[in-house]
């Protein structure tokens, strides 16, 4: 088989991204910390999803300048992170979730092409859904496409797959569960490395995914019930 990179955050989009890939490919599976928050719940999911692939082939990196560069709440714990989900008829052009980690995507791919080179995997699987944060600039479509075409002047040739890019997010679930994909070993609370807090914008758009999808979620958090239908919330 040939091989591809799955970047694994230890959420539930990066792990079915991996789940999308091992069905054609070897699995090598990058994780990266940068100083969030919720960096040791993250990278013990990560280690667990690894665990359930039986994935030898993983690595971990460190960029710590992501929080020393600052602008997000999830490096910064002076910032607050937002509750609920924004509003998207109040946003405007320029709005930007202070849980944007400026320019994440590109430091991350850019590790992943330069491990791609040295173990030869032609692929790098991205879990990104653009629909979770359509003012997020590095989760669009148009930002991988051109990736891709700095890439092809790499030592070796990689393309940047992003599989899950144009689904809903309860779409993603719905697809996990179909490809068997371990969801109940997933993190995504933007605050707490204990009980998912419930409140965070992630915590709210898992819930309602799972919702959505009809499917039960076996991670538990600290509230049982989430309402966001009705409520708006500043971001910025």
């Amino acid at each position: 088989m040939k091989k591809a990179i799955a970047l694994v955050s230890g959420g539930l989009d990066s792990c079915v991204t991996a789940a999308i890939a091992e069905q054609k490919y070897q699995l090598a599976l990058l994780h990266i910390n940068y100083g969030q928050r919720t960096e040791t719940k993250e990278l013990e999911a990560f280690h667990k999803i690894a665990d359930f692939y039986k994935v030898k082939e993983r690595l971990v990196c460190n960029l710590k300048w992501l929080k020393e560069i600052g602008g997000s709440s999830l490096t910064d714990e002076k910032m607050e992170i937002p509750e609920q989900i924004v509003n998207r008829k109040s946003l405007t052009a320029n709005c930007i979730p202070t849980t944007y980690v400026p320019f994440r995507n590109a430091n991350f791919l850019c590790i992943a092409v330069s491990w791609a080179e040295v173990i030869k995997a032609s692929k790098v699987f991205i879990g990104a859904v653009a629909s979770d944060a359509p003012e997020y600039p590095d989760t669009r479509k148009n930002f991988f496409t051109i990736f891709n075409k700095l890439v092809k002047y790499a030592t070796v040739p990689v393309e940047v797959e992003t599989p899950i890019v144009g689904l809903k997010k309860y779409e993603v679930v719905k697809l996990g569960m179909k490809l068997g994909a371990p969801l109940h070993l997933t993190w995504s609370c933007y605050k707490s490395n204990k009980t998912a807090c419930g409140k965070c914008a992630s915590c709210v758009r898992r819930a309602e995914a799972f919702e959505k999808a009809r499917a039960v979620d076996k991670l538990k958090s600290q509230r049982s019930k989430i309402k966001t239908t009705t409520q708006k919330l500043k971001l910025y």
